[in-house]
């Protein structure tokens, strides 16, 4: 079926649910034509590995996910816009007694529209249609996630879509060096098996937000390089899950690792020479010379893979220093597989101000969006798209 957008000296704008097999050129054009976002007056791309829908095809369940497309009609029409979303179980954080622990969500990601069909309300066509999508499959709740300086794409989902500004988690970024990061001694880190860890997320972390109740897919996910707990207690011995969970040490946290590059491929560009030039010699001081621990800016500047530390968290006076741990032993596992290292942390979690990161490259205030679809919200008054702000985000990497 298909949808009338807008008119435009006569062409029409229509929209349809992706063809696989006759779509796929054309969306990855309108991909590499847009920017993902600022990075120190250059411009951050990505590309998509494979088949547009390989960003999300690592959700919950393959049939919970929808790419739609629009085109202009007619002989040589093109595709200029696209959309993608999915439908899974989240937990509320709820902050009332009765409310639920658990909502169907439906997440907006990869929407596009091409430089040459801007302003002709594409996007706002997209939006809807894909809302439509999410409340066919159940869901409750409908939250994107955009950069608190992108103004058009405000504009859209809080002025015309209806969406509250949500939360605002900081994305913290560093670079991958040939040096290793040191570590903080005081912290030892256990390496967990997968269900280990399930354990242990689904113990301590299944009432924080946006902690997906299929954690164990993500977990025995390919794309998931293992979960590590740190421990700081120096009388403490490592004795298995059970006695861990029955008699925690006084200071841990816990994080796992994701290859976003299995997914996607980033790339800066519009750098100078000489920027390119500082970069590379950097980079080549810090290979012959490791014990200099030069921080070197990796080759950016080409396709390059990133890994994303997801599930951060603990407890204790000094669960800052050992999620520093985690996250440096992560840095340094990353070497040679990937370019840099990024986390999500919530804007009041304790964690963040001990996560090493490179400001330049990070995203102090990231800024997420949600609406309620349909209905006033829970039979108590209870509306999670209204609800203040917990101490932590859990911030799926199928997502990222």
């Amino acid at each position: 079926m298909r949808d009338v957008v807008d008119e435009e000296e006569g062409v029409v704008m229509v929209i349809r649910e992706y063809d696989p097999k006759a779509d796929r050129d054309g969306t990855e054009a309108v991909d590499r034509e847009c920017e993902v976002g600022p990075a120190g007056g250059m411009s951050l791309h990505a590309d998509l590995l494979g088949d547009p829908v390989a960003r999300i095809r690592h959700s919950p369940a393959y049939l919970m996910l929808v790419l739609y497309v629009a085109e202009t009609s007619g002989p040589g029409g093109r595709i200029v816009g696209l959309i993608r979303g999915t439908v899974k179980s989240l937990a509320t954080g709820k902050s009332l007694p009765g409310a639920p622990a658990f909502a169907n969500v439906g997440y907006i990601l990869g929407l596009r529209v091409a430089p040459s069909h801007r302003r002709m309300g594409i996007a706002l066509q997209l939006v809807r249609r894909l809302e439509q999508w999410f409340e066919l499959m159940g869901a409750e709740y409908a939250y994107m996630a955009t950069d608190k300086s992108n103004e058009a794409s405000l504009r859209l989902f809080t002025g015309r879509c209806g969406y509250s500004k949500f939360r605002t988690p900081s994305l913290l970024v560093h670079p991958v060096h040939s040096h290793r990061l040191r570590a903080p001694r005081r912290a030892a880190i256990v390496r967990l098996g997968a269900d280990d860890a399930e354990r242990l997320y689904r113990r301590r972390f299944a009432q924080v937000e946006f902690f997906p109740a299929d954690i164990g897919a993500v977990l025995d996910n390919q794309l998931s390089h293992g979960t590590f707990l740190a421990v700081v207690d120096d009388g403490y011995e490592w004795r298995g899950m059970e006695h861990f969970l029955a008699s925690p040490p006084a200071s841990w946290a816990v994080a796992s690792a994701w290859d976003c590059g299995g997914v996607f491929r980033l790339e800066v560009r519009g750098a100078s020479r000489l920027r390119r030039g500082a970069a590379a010699a950097s980079r080549a001081l810090d290979r012959v010379a490791k014990w200099l621990r030069v921080p070197s800016v990796p080759d950016f500047f080409r396709p390059f893979a990133g890994w994303f530390v997801y599930g951060l968290g603990g407890d204790g006076d000094d669960a800052a220093l050992a999620a520093e741990a985690l996250f440096v032993s992560i840095v340094n596992m990353a070497r040679g597989k990937a370019a840099a290292v990024a986390v999500e942390v919530a804007a009041l979690d304790p964690l963040r101000r001990r996560i090493p990161h490179w400001r330049r490259l990070s995203c102090t205030e990231d800024l997420w969006c949600m609406k309620r679809l349909g209905g006033d919200g829970h039979a108590d008054g209870w509306d999670w798209a209204r609800s203040a702000p917990g101490n932590s985000i859990f911030v799926d990497p199928r997502e990222v």
